[in-house]
């Protein structure tokens, strides 16, 4: 099971796409995510980039608690078109981010 909002991750693809003013915000919020939240948001990326299916979240999850040797920030931001795996794992998972990156692009 995902144990991160659709809100947070499309947080994290919106300031992912203006890293160059937002990165020590992006930053910052991920930092303050949970490990358990942090976990689901590698495993997200992952799948997105089809490392792991769609059907192996679990797994996936497992895999980023038990590998992580860096900062999750670290490692998110060095990763070359993070926010597009995060959108694409999203989908791949059936969930939709586009109501919530609406919604924080208006602001609420």
């Amino acid at each position: 099971m995902l144990e991160i909002t659709p809100w947070k991750v499309a947080q994290v693809v919106l300031m992912g796409r203006e890293l160059g003013r937002a990165e020590g915000e992006l930053r910052a919020f991920i930092e303050r995510l949970n490990e358990d939240e942090q976990a689901s948001l590698v495993a997200v990326m992952w799948i997105g980039r089809d490392s792991f299916a769609a059907e192996e979240l679990e797994e996936a999850i497992t895999t980023a608690k038990t590998e992580a040797t860096a900062p999750t920030a670290d490692y998110l931001l060095g990763s070359p078109h993070m926010s597009d795996h995060l959108e694409n794992g999203m989908d791949a998972l059936g969930i939709s981010l586009a109501d919530a990156e609406d919604d924080l692009v208006r602001g609420g």
